[in-house]
């Protein structure tokens, strides 16, 4: 999520909106939000079911554990009537696309919507 921060005016410059999901709950993200100045809304998942209905949940880690919900890391571009016309996701963890190859990634589509 620091990421997206650190380059939330290159996505702003692509025309594109910020909206981040996560497991943790809201009094988490509201610390998180106010300790990191985030610039973009983040919004609570508490029971993944977002994260199950976009089928990224991480489903090698033991169910009722601490990290029980927690999705593999991916950057989806949702249009307004909430259809996924992009998306760049890893299956684990540790490697996070960079944001110039997900807005290379989603140019074609972007343009086609400008015209």
């Amino acid at each position: 999520m620091g990421q997206l921060q650190t380059d939330l005016k290159q996505f702003e410059d692509a025309g594109l909106q910020i909206v981040g999901i996560s497991y943790d709950s809201v009094e988490t993200l509201k610390q998180y939000t106010d300790k990191n100045k985030v610039g973009y809304l983040l919004l609570s998942d508490a029971e993944s079911k977002t994260i199950d209905a976009y089928g990224i949940r991480n489903t090698e880690l033991k169910s009722g554990s601490r990290m029980d919900g927690i999705p593999h890391p991916g950057t989806f571009l949702i249009d307004r009537e909430g259809i996924v016309r992009a998306k760049l996701s890893e299956a684990g963890y540790k490697i996070r696309h960079t944001t110039v190859r997900f807005l290379k990634h989603c140019i074609g589509y972007h343009k086609k919507s400008e015209s």
